[in-house]
């Protein structure tokens, strides 16, 4: 229906041929505003070393381009059977078509935001080689020795708030289509420090958790625990499974920084004290007091050492129980009576997809002991030369030790790590340069879960 047709039959009131005319120009209209969006490899500027990591990007282009090309072909096949079959359909049913495409054509919107939150800020002057040095960092966290299903890409961003979260890869984005990286939001207020990797990689232990679908067999694992348990401590372990899901991410994170991991969380649930104590009703969140000492618990197993219980008497002098209600001090005695145990179930489970290994077997346990990292502190000192060809999760597991033990100075380790996060993302942007221009392997991905999120 040509535009001046249209004149004709607005000025005619010819509403019989109106509708269809209105509905023509705006598919037509669409189509033209969908022609406007542009790859992130057009529209974004930003240093080569502040680069999103190869596989993210084309990965998010791809699937972006995807979403654009399926959303056109749409519009023109309506253009089509407008002009075509439905040009005898009633006004409602050339209507109701149209809106349904003009929806996706949102959702096609809305996905582009997600990513683009990702992108702009790898143009902000210094957090853009930052984020790249973050998205290094979360790549290491995710390793395991022979991982049963190859890890997504995973992708870093800023934002406000105390709280990190992650949009886990291959869960779905608005309009249904599944996510093909994993997007970790970290909080602005941690950059740059060791708790900055506490966050980080609390989030990644989520993403680990869905690969190998860890929350349902260690729920299975805790259940039969409950069972055997005395009727004083049932009630500790049904706190623990509907918990688990965020308990199991801490213990990835200890896992692989050892301290650094319980200090940096105590910077995040560092809260007045009617949040630090409050039970988590329903929230897949332990209660923030008991989230520390199960922290402290899992330290004990991996890394038998003092500093842990030095740690929690620290913990419990900031925050004394003795203005807390009855039910919920009794509330807090259960669950540290039982959290050397849980931490201990934790470790030693052996879940169907690790083949017979524990989640201990697959985590780095024997380079994160205290003494080791402090002789690593010892050997590296400052030097960026050493630090920058490190695993980074290392790297910031001594950082953290060596904080702990009051070996570095805040104002020191936001330097240090400010230069050596700008370090990696370098690294990371003449590996891309230096990568052959070959055709990926297929991945195996892990079944489609819902994203969670840390407060």
């Amino acid at each position: 229906m040509t535009a001046t047709h249209a004149e004709r039959t607005l000025g005619g009131l010819d509403g019989a041929l109106l509708a269809p005319a209105l509905v023509a120009q705006e598919a037509e209209a669409l189509l033209v505003r969908l022609g406007r969006l542009r790859p992130f490899v057009m529209t974004e500027t930003m240093v080569l070393a502040a680069a999103l990591p190869y596989d993210a990007h084309r990965a998010i282009e791809q699937f972006l381009h995807a979403g654009r090309t399926t959303l056109r072909d749409q519009v023109e096949g309506f253009l089509d059977w407008l002009t075509g079959p439905g040009a005898a359909a009633p006004a409602w049913e050339q209507q109701r078509r149209f809106v349904a495409i003009r929806m996706r054509f949102n959702d096609v919107l809305s996905q582009l935001d997600v990513f683009a939150e990702v992108v702009t800020q790898r143009s902000e002057q210094g957090t853009g080689v930052w984020l790249s040095g973050l998205d290094r960092l979360a790549a290491d966290a995710i390793r395991m020795p022979d991982p049963p299903v190859e890890p997504p890409p995973l992708v870093c961003y800023l934002a406000r708030g105390a709280g990190a979260a992650i949009r886990r890869a291959r869960t779905r984005l608005p309009g249904g289509r599944l996510s093909p990286v994993a997007i970790i939001r970290i909080p602005r207020e941690r950059m740059v420090g060791h708790g900055v990797a506490s966050s980080l990689i609390h989030e990644v232990g989520h993403q680990v958790a869905a690969q190998l679908e860890l929350v349902p067999s260690l729920q299975d694992a805790i259940a039969r625990r409950r069972v055997r348990a005395r009727p004083a401590e049932a009630a500790a372990w049904d706190g623990w499974h509907s918990t688990v899901s965020e308990c199991v991410a801490d213990l990835w994170s200890v896992g692989k920084l050892g301290i650094s991991s319980t200090l940096g969380l105590l910077a995040v649930v560092s809260l007045p004290r009617a949040l630090t104590f409050r039970p988590p009703r329903g929230d897949p969140h332990p209660m923030p007091y008991v989230r520390v000492l199960l922290s402290a618990a899992i330290g004990r197993r991996f890394y038998p050492h003092p500093q842990w219980d030095a740690l929690v008497a620290a913990w419990k002098a900031c925050y004394p129980e003795q203005d807390v209600s009855p039910e919920v001090r009794a509330e807090i005695a259960r669950l540290e009576g039982t959290a050397d145990a849980f931490a201990d179930l934790m470790a030693s489970h052996c879940p169907p997809s690790l083949g017979g290994r524990a989640i201990a077997d697959v985590l780095p346990l024997g380079t994160r002991r205290p003494e080791r990292l402090l002789a690593l502190r010892r050997t590296w000192g400052d030097d960026l030369a050493v630090l920058a060809r490190r695993p980074p999760t290392l790297v910031l597991a001594v950082m953290g030790q060596a904080r702990g033990a009051g070996l570095v100075a805040p104002q020191q380790e936001s330097a240090v790590l400010a230069d050596v996060l700008a370090a990696w993302a370098v690294r990371s942007s003449i590996d891309v340069m230096a990568r052959p221009h070959t055709r990926p392997a297929p991945q195996r991905h892990a079944a489609p879960v819902a994203a969670s999120a840390q407060p």
